[in-house]
């Protein structure tokens, strides 16, 4: 196997018409299945070099529908485009297997290659898409590519998008708050507390508190404790409590216990009685008392109360009749 993987290696280094077909036997004596999509890879990126249509139409015709056709297509497509973006677009469109109004799949593949050496082209591209598959697919590959340029640039990029696809917008906030969150967490929470009140911007917030609450809860607590946002600031009470209170509930604790009782503060509050009760139902009792919504707050006692059941049925009934709760 390494032997027959070695040979066909220096043969699609060296591949051009006059060597095609014996490429292409090596290409089959490989393994069918996901198993060879790098060997496929380096096959369509030589083949298009050259002859981009029979490439494809060897994709199209030759490859396996399951396992290979799509993604020896995306390949093909992908690294004709780097020689000639109109040329790779006529094809696709003229290929456009999608009969449905969400755009043509095939253009993913073309972003892909043009990702490569032309970002801006990509992302023209990209904003042609209509809504749909296609476009949040290339939204994936391009999130990735961006925040792999540097923090700035993808949050410029991700923030530009237009209000009008807010679904779409929510996407791309989340997917490169995710990755930005994981190599410059300060600027992606300067981002998260300056994007506007919107769904995408607690999802960014939501990224930050996860990767802050694994490195340090407590840095993470001062930053939520620093919003001015009072939507924002709730979100993320409920956030680090919920992500905390599985770490270490009783930090998660004392921290609640320093913030004011409120109505901003009785969703966290909330998280936090849903992620004790087990452990602790007796404590959840205690924490649950102090929601300030008086329905919200007979709920989780009441939740407490049936975990607390299961655990020490006695104690649990003893503490009903001393409280007088039926």
């Amino acid at each position: 196997m390494v032997e027959r993987l070695g040979s066909y290696l220096d043969a699609v280094r060296s591949m051009d018409r006059s060597n095609v077909k014996h490429v292409i036997k090596a290409f089959e004596e490989l393994p069918k299945g996901y198993g060879r999509h790098l060997e496929m890879k380096l096959l369509m990126r030589s083949w298009v070099n050259f002859d981009p249509e029979s490439a494809l139409s060897y994709a199209l015709n030759k490859l396996d529908a399951r396992s290979e056709r799509k993604f020896g297509i995306s390949e093909a497509l992908a690294g004709w485009a780097v020689k000639d973006e109109e040329a790779a677009i006529t094809w696709a469109e003229a290929h456009n297997p999608s009969l449905k109004q969400e755009g043509n799949p095939l253009l993913v593949g073309i972003i892909k290659g043009l990702m490569e050496t032309d970002l801006d082209a990509a992302n023209r591209l990209f904003h042609s898409l209509p809504q749909g598959n296609s476009r949040w697919q290339a939204s994936s590959l391009l999130a990735e590519k961006y925040a792999n340029s540097g923090t700035n640039q993808a949050i410029q990029w991700a923030s530009q998008y237009p209000t009008n696809d807010p679904k779409m917008r929510e996407s791309m906030l989340a997917q490169v708050g995710a990755k930005l969150a994981q190599t410059d967490l300060e600027t992606t929470a300067d981002w998260a507390q300056n994007l506007p009140d919107e769904p995408g911007a607690l999802r960014v917030l939501e990224n930050v508190i996860d990767q802050w609450t694994r490195k340090d809860p407590q840095a993470a607590a001062s930053w939520v404790d620093s919003l001015s946002m009072p939507s924002k600031k709730r979100h993320a009470m409920n956030e680090l409590t919920h992500k905390w209170s599985l770490i270490d509930p009783i930090a998660t604790a004392e921290w609640l216990n320093r913030i004011p009782p409120s109505t901003q503060n009785d969703t966290a509050i909330a998280t936090f009685v849903s992620n004790i009760k087990d452990q602790d139902p007796e404590g959840a009792i205690d924490w649950a008392q102090s929601i300030s919504d008086p329905e919200q707050r007979q709920e989780y006692v009441q939740q407490a109360l049936e975990s607390w059941k299961r655990t020490n049925a006695e104690k649990a009934q003893q503490w009903l009749k001393a409280n007088q709760v039926k």
